[in-house]
């Protein structure tokens, strides 16, 4: 489940890297922050949970 979590943080990652290079794209930005920031938040609870 782990490397799951860490892939989809890594996707976000790069979109929000993406949306930043290319000038026209800061909607991209906020939405990979944005769902960057959720998955970290979800990892963590589920780390607490134990599961």
């Amino acid at each position: 489940m782990w490397g799951i979590v860490l892939l989809l943080l890594a996707i976000w990652l790069a979109i929000s890297v993406i949306g930043i290079v290319i000038k026209g794209l800061i909607w991209l930005f906020v939405i990979g922050v944005a769902l960057f920031i959720g998955t970290s938040i979800w990892g963590w609870i589920k780390r607490e949970s134990g599961g």
